[in-house]
């Protein structure tokens, strides 16, 4: 550069090679660690060995739950599960199994702080759900309730929510629905017991009746296992007006092996 000192080049390049020292430092210091096993990975997510153990959701499913079916019977098959108990939400997607490593990483993120894991989940997630964003006019996450978000310090279904709005275009709707009621948490729950405590959890506020009324919305979660959760929500969007809503998750549950009907 004209005009600057000779000093001042060996300055700056002093400068330089201390910040990269000091980045090195830090690295062996503190590396990044893979979320599931704790072994250390360059730059976010997992590591080779996890990442391959990760059981990625992918057709064929039942059209309605979005659970795998062990072979393909042709399209428009449902799931024994929709057929004897329809939900009110239309569609469900997943990106994958909730398996022992997807378990890890929805962990990592909502109790570790691991927020770097996100941007993948997200990404994940969006390109499970491309179909269902393709019909959707607006994303909704499920909400927590202040006091439970007050000590998380942020909504992981509304991170994800704005990563997949992100890669698909669609704006997120913060404040179309509340959730109104403190209760406990679902796990230990058997599927009544977990209907039962999430019922009149979930209202469209005031505020947020524009933001639902005649559209197609889409339900953002992190995992689905009984549905009771994403039921509750629909229900709620639904009364308040929604023209449909589906449900996209990072993780759902998955029991045993499920013939096509």
């Amino acid at each position: 550069m004209q005009g600057e000192t000779v000093p001042a080049k060996r300055f700056a390049r002093l400068s330089s090679a201390l910040r990269a020292s000091f980045g090195l430092v830090v690295d062996v210091a503190l590396p990044q660690l893979c979320p599931t096993c704790r072994e250390p990975v360059h730059g976010a997510g997992l590591c080779s060995a996890c990442w391959s153990k990760l059981s990625f959701i992918a057709p064929p499913y039942c059209e309605r739950l979005g659970i795998p079916f062990p072979f393909d019977g042709g399209p428009g098959l449902l799931s024994m599960e929709a057929i004897a108990d329809p939900p009110a939400y239309n569609r469900a997607r997943a990106a994958v199994r909730y398996d022992d490593i997807a378990r890890k990483l929805v962990h990592a993120l909502k109790y570790g702080d691991r927020l770097d894991l996100a941007p993948a989940m997200g990404r994940w997630m969006a390109r499970a759900g491309r179909e269902l964003l393709a019909d959707s006019d607006a994303i909704v996450p499920v909400p927590l309730h202040w006091r439970r978000q007050w000590a998380r310090r942020f909504n992981q279904s509304a991170l994800l929510a704005e990563i997949i709005a992100k890669a698909s275009g669609r704006m997120v709707a913060h404040g179309a629905l509340k959730r109104v009621k403190a209760t406990p948490q679902q796990v230990g729950l058997d599927k009544s017991e977990r209907a039962h405590n999430v019922q009149g959890a979930f209202r469209v506020p005031a505020h947020g009746k524009a933001e639902v009324a005649g559209r197609k919305l889409l339900l953002v979660d992190d995992v689905l296992t009984s549905g009771a959760t994403v039921d509750a929500c629909s229900r709620a969007l639904l009364r308040a007006g929604a023209a449909s809503v589906d449900v996209l998750v990072f993780a759902r549950v998955v029991a045993g092996k499920r013939p096509p009907i």
